[in-house]
């Protein structure tokens, strides 16, 4: 089998007993099964979910909280708990697992989506096992964003994985709820995500609406828009994780096995950049930013709009609406004095052509997420 690169996000219901407690049992399973992808040679990450539930009855909650300040204190006291869990149990097998906290915070400032990435890379490197996990104590967003589905999406992407598993308790994708209804058929494999799967999920008619399928969903698109084909479903025992990988897991396989990569650097600007500004430009400039792999020239800008500094990412709007974004390469103050203009006609130091967006800086808007 060919060694791989492989983000397993494993869900809180794929960790937690009946009162919503960790389940060690269950616990012990994904650690086999981890180890097990381990010895075959592949790199693994993990995306876990389960703080609140190794946290809460520490607290003295008789249950799982529902509140906010009640879940972020459970985080707190939980976070320490699983990650010591971990150590405990994955030492048995050799394996030294890395703590690393994110929050959407993390992503959308460069520096630190670099700084993470690089220091992911450095654990690898040195077999080191990373588990992500959102920094529930911090984040109020992240507590409802898909219970860990998103970020194991945006992990996979940022490090160029070859497989997103997503483990839960329900075994794949249906054509309606296998829990209402006796005849529902399971889909083994799809292509892509859709709008009509999407709300089908969001409802309670045909697909999977239990069990946080929309959020599976959405991360699965994210992840196959990245170049990351994804796996949802379920599994037991220590063989569990490398059947997936041989085909033979039990869910539903989404995307091709050979997706294009995506960039870092676009990956970042697509979906966690924010946006300063705007760029409008003529028929001309949008044919070759769109069709001809082009860069950005000035020439073909006639209209800018807001503040930006020079490694700001702004939208650039053509005249069918939206074309994209990107990372400029001046500032607006700068800008408004060469839009127009051609690039022999400007007086920089340089006979270089000048760019206002390098084509290697620049995502299309249908490849935005």
């Amino acid at each position: 089998m060919e060694r791989k690169r492989i983000v397993v996000k494993i869900g809180s219901s794929s960790l937690t007993n009946p009162k919503g407690e960790i389940d060690q049992e269950k616990f012990m399973d994904h650690i086999q099964a981890i180890a097990a992808l381990k010895r075959a040679g592949h790199e693994v990450l993990l995306v876990s979910s389960g703080a609140v539930a190794a946290g809460f009855t520490r607290l003295g909650y008789p249950a799982r909280p529902v509140t906010l300040k009640g879940k972020q204190a459970a985080a707190a006291v939980g976070q320490s708990l699983l990650i010591q869990s971990y150590m405990e149990k994955l030492g048995q097998f050799g394996i030294v697992p890395a703590q690393i906290l994110l929050t959407r915070n993390d992503f959308s400032k460069k520096e630190r989506y670099r700084n993470a990435y690089a220091t992911v890379m450095e654990l690898l490197e040195r077999g080191i096992l990373p588990i992500f996990n959102e920094n529930d104590t911090v984040s109020v967003e992240e507590l409802t964003f898909g219970d860990n589905d998103m970020l194991s999406a945006l992990v996979s992407g940022m490090v160029h994985a070859g497989q997103l598993i997503i483990l839960t308790d329900i075994n794949g994708l249906y054509d309606s709820n296998p829990r209402k209804n006796p005849s529902a058929q399971r889909i083994d494999k799809i292509k892509e995500i859709t709008e009509e799967m999407l709300e089908g999920a969001e409802g309670a008619g045909s697909m999977v609406g239990t069990g946080g399928m929309l959020s599976k969903l959405m991360a699965a698109k994210t992840a196959l828009s990245l170049g990351v084909p994804t796996f949802i479903g379920y599994g037991q025992g220590s063989g569990k994780l490398l059947e997936i990988l041989e085909g033979g897991g039990d869910g539903t396989y989404i995307g091709e096995n050979q997706l294009a990569q995506v960039k870092g650097s676009k990956q970042w600007i697509a979906l966690h950049s924010s946006v300063r500004g705007q760029i409008y430009i003529d028929a001309g400039a949008e044919e070759a930013l769109l069709n001809k792999g082009k860069s950005l020239l000035p020439a073909g800008i006639y209209k800018i709009a807001g503040t930006f500094e020079k490694g700001d990412v702004v939208e650039v709007i053509g005249a069918n609406g939206l074309a994209g974004k990107g990372e400029v390469l001046f500032s607006s103050e700068t800008l408004q004095n060469i839009i127009g203009k051609r690039s022999e006609d400007l007086k920089f130091d340089t006979k270089v052509t000048i760019e206002v967006i390098h084509r290697d800086q620049w995502v299309r808007a249908v490849d935005s997420m």
